[in-house]
């Protein structure tokens, strides 16, 4: 294989653990060409009058691409940061660098896969082959019990058969040496400015500070797992509001793949064989296999998740004033206290709790009667931890236009308030006059 040259495309895959793709390029090539495309279009204004990409994520995903540059050189490799569109930069790169294939991990929501699709139409005409990878899945599809077609659309089927039936595959060992070419360009992480945004300020009542990188995600797996045992009672406390440890928090770095989900799942399997395995342990993987499912659906279903109508063609009640509520709704001003301060959370840290997005979605579409898009594209833009497909997807669940075999997914607001803040210290915190 001398003088093979392949260029290693990142995008939500920012770790050198279990990365397919990278330990392959090793493997199979001389020199390797690592990239990162800075694409102009995740920093515009969306359909919805949102931005696609807001400055909590942005910093975390430049802190991630800081972070995976260093991995990279202490590996004897570097990382090439370019702004620009992937269909353009990447071809020009082939040229420059004289490669022979191009590999990245596959992605599944509509606007990932046409930017795929575009590079892979470009390089074609050069007689170059993109190369697809599976890894942001606990699951590889190839070993599902069923083709994506046959999917069940309801949850509790997909997982009985699932956990009856599918093995997880081991994890992939991490690169010891990477070879970049000689005239390798130098690059720089961009800075926020450079993409039009400001550095978020650091709110203290932040329920954890956030940092991009797979150091940091590997930091905080091994802290909850192993140094805290936060694990241990997370099935009794992952419906919390205040504080880190109610919830593993690890949904940013798996967003931006610092975290591979199966590294995730074979590190618990290990702390059950070490530490005792209990409703807690299998409530992790548990929650891991939503995330599986929701990619699996987006595969299956397409488009029809971004739809108003969604995957089953339901049309909701709209209010005729919704543009104005859906402006006190972001605002954190409805004047329903658990409401809000859960929508000052998002807007001052970029995370809010499960339990929180849950009930702020329903209050949206039930309450409010406002499009639950609107809702999702202002989460794309303020979550840390966005991803497509468990993004749309669970909004599309609680609209009653997604994967929810019931019709109606009410949430009591003032009910869910008394169960979960009973005290009002998570309302208190958050309240308007407190920041």
């Amino acid at each position: 294989m001398s003088g093979k040259t392949i260029l290693v495309w990142f995008r939500n895959d920012l770790r050198i653990h279990d990365n397919e793709m990278l330990l392959e390029a090793t493997k199979k090539a001389t020199t390797i060409v690592p990239v990162y495309c800075v694409d102009p279009r995740h920093f515009t204004e969306a359909p919805y009058g949102t931005q696609k990409t807001g400055n909590f994520r942005a910093k975390f995903i430049l802190e991630s691409l800081e972070d995976l540059k260093v991995s990279l050189q202490k590996l004897g490799g570097d990382l090439l940061i370019l702004k620009g569109i992937p269909e353009e930069i990447l071809p020009e790169l082939c040229k420059k660098y004289e490669v022979n294939e191009v590999y990245h991990h596959r992605e599944v929501a509509a606007e990932e896969t046409e930017v795929s699709s575009n590079v892979e139409d470009a390089l074609w005409k050069m007689q170059i082959n993109l190369k697809h990878f599976i890894g942001h899945t606990m699951h590889h599809k190839e070993d599902l019990p069923f083709p994506i077609k046959d999917i069940p659309d309801v949850f509790t089927k997909f997982r009985k058969k699932v956990e009856r039936e599918a093995e997880i595959r081991p994890s992939f060992e991490t690169p010891t040496q990477i070879n970049i070419p000689a005239n390798f360009e130098k690059s720089e992480v961009p800075t926020l400015q450079d993409l039009g945004l400001t550095e978020p300020e650091v709110d203290k009542r932040s329920v954890l500070q956030f940092k991009g990188g797979e150091t940091e995600g590997l930091k905080r797996l091994n802290y909850y797992l192993w140094e805290s045992e936060a694990l241990k009672t997370y099935k009794k406390t992952r419906n919390g509001l205040l504080g880190a440890d109610y919830s593993s928090k690890l949904s940013p770095w798996l967003a931006a793949g610092c975290l591979s989900p199966r590294e995730i799942y074979w590190e618990v399997k290990r702390y059950e064989k070490e530490r005792g395995a209990n409703d807690s342990t299998y409530w992790l993987i548990f929650e891991l296999l939503w995330r599986d499912y929701f990619r699996f659906m987006f595969k299956k279903h397409g488009t029809r998740y971004f739809m108003e109508d969604g995957i089953k063609g339901k049309e909701n009640e709209l209010a005729p004033n919704q543009k104005e509520l859906f402006e006190q709704w972001k605002n954190g001003v409805t004047g329903v206290p658990f409401v809000d301060a859960n929508m000052q959370e998002l807007k001052h840290t970029g995370f809010m709790s499960n339990r929180g997005r849950q009930n702020v979605a329903s209050y949206l579409v039930n309450d409010l009667k406002v499009n639950w898009t609107w809702g999702a594209a202002y989460f794309e833009e303020m979550l840390i931890d966005y991803s497509p497909a468990s993004n749309w997807g669970n909004w599309a669940y609680i609209a009653g236009v997604g994967n929810d075999p019931r019709d109606e997914r009410y949430f009591n607001i003032e009910k869910q308030a008394a169960e979960y803040d009973p005290h009002g210290a998570y309302v208190k915190l958050w309240s308007e006059n407190n920041s």
